[in-house]
């Protein structure tokens, strides 16, 4: 039997409980906010003798029921009747008034290892308020579910900067929450003074989730499994065109298609890329939500044959340029508002990979164009890193 990894939370409870237990707290947290047995640490701290003055809750909700992009709505917690903060409503920011009170912040919530997860924004944005009004902020830090030793993708041009992208990462950021809250935390006006990260026990960067022991418990309505996870990099950057990107099924990300494409016509092409660490299988679907709702649609699951040599963020743009080269009058970008940047170009990190697709550039020409600013990245993320290999 494997050892289980410990979790930060974990650690918390046995080391650091005391040094909190005079103080009134504010629990940013949601439904992954859970010891290894699956205990909520809600009542955890509340049984442990810890003072909860408010909770705040992320995307989705505190308990995770809520619908991507939606906006959620301040409350009461119905069993403790402790007030709840949306961070997902009119403030992403804790404000003044939600922090009257409180002593400190305490953050978990369980993150994917993709820079457009909007948990890690809510994180920082709490590291923010934290500094600016003198709180210290504790994160107790939980696996990365796809490694922390991979890194993908472009670093995110601080002009396209958004809630799914604050801070200069790529796009699988190869870094756990807690590695991310010192990352954020060095380049604050106020510096890392507010930042208390309690590590985990027993967690090395090569794990995959499947690996620490622990149980998955989908971290938002979209990301039903580990395996999600693991195609989510990439695939994810379908949002940003008229591609759906499975929202609607079962195995969201992992499949996509249209109503203008040919599943088996699909799958061949993709198959024939020769893509490293999985394979293509045509398949026919009808979402019953997002886009192309009860409409029947056609397209590929993505079939993960060997996850250490799989390329998430390079097949999601391999399969693009693909289809848009297979079905030119059909494709589209995902038209931006009257004002603000195309939705693509803010998951992408910014509008280059877009334009140079619509250039004619090719897969390899693109990932060549990201390599000056990742190797810098990952000077800056070597400095954060608190786990071994």
């Amino acid at each position: 039997m494997q050892d289980r990894v410990t979790l930060g939370a974990e650690v918390f409870l046995e080391e650091h409980l005391g040094e909190l237990k005079s103080k009134t707290v504010g629990f940013i947290t949601n439904h992954t906010g859970l010891t290894h047995d699956l205990k909520p640490l809600i009542n955890v701290f509340i049984e442990r003798g810890l003072k909860i003055g408010a909770l705040f809750g992320p995307e989705h909700g505190i308990r995770g029921e809520v619908a991507d992009g939606a906006i959620v709505s301040d409350g009461k917690d119905p069993k403790t009747g402790i007030p709840v903060f949306s961070l997902y409503g009119k403030d992403r920011k804790p404000t003044v008034e939600m922090l009257n009170g409180l002593d400190a912040l305490i953050f978990d919530i369980q993150d994917v290892g993709a820079r457009f997860y909007t948990f890690l924004w809510t994180m920082a944005h709490c590291l923010e308020a934290a500094a600016e009004h003198g709180l210290p902020l504790w994160v107790l830090d939980r696996p990365n579910p796809i490694t922390g030793s991979r890194v993908e993708g472009p670093v995110l041009d601080p002009k396209f900067a958004s809630f799914v992208g604050l801070y200069p990462v790529t796009t699988r950021t190869g870094m756990t929450m807690g590695e991310v809250a010192h990352f954020v935390a060095r380049r604050l006006e106020q510096g890392p003074a507010a930042l208390r990260v309690v590590k985990m026990r027993g967690w090395k960067r090569s794990q995959w989730w499947d690996e620490t022991g622990l149980p998955w418990v989908m971290p938002s309505p979209g990301m039903p499994t580990p395996e999600t996870a693991t195609v989510y990099t990439g695939m994810c950057l379908f949002e940003g065109t008229n591609v759906s990107e499975g929202r609607g099924m079962t195995r969201p990300f992992e499949t996509i298609g249209a109503p203008w494409i040919d599943a088996e016509e699909l799958a061949e092409a993709a198959n024939a890329l020769k893509l490293p660490g999985c394979l293509f299988r045509g398949t026919h679907f009808v979402p019953w939500f997002s886009k192309y709702k009860d409409t029947p649609c056609s397209g590929i699951q993505v079939h993960v044959t060997g996850r250490n040599a799989f390329e998430p963020v390079r097949t999601g743009l391999e399969l693009l340029i693909l289809i848009r080269t297979m079905y030119p009058k059909a494709f589209q970008f995902r038209l931006p508002p009257p004002s603000g940047n195309y939705s693509f170009d803010r998951l992408a990190g910014g509008d280059s990979i877009r334009k140079m697709i619509e250039d004619g550039a090719n897969a390899g020409a693109i990932m060549a164009s990201w390599k000056k600013d990742q190797a810098h990245y990952m000077g800056e993320r070597a400095k954060c890193l608190l786990y071994e290999e």
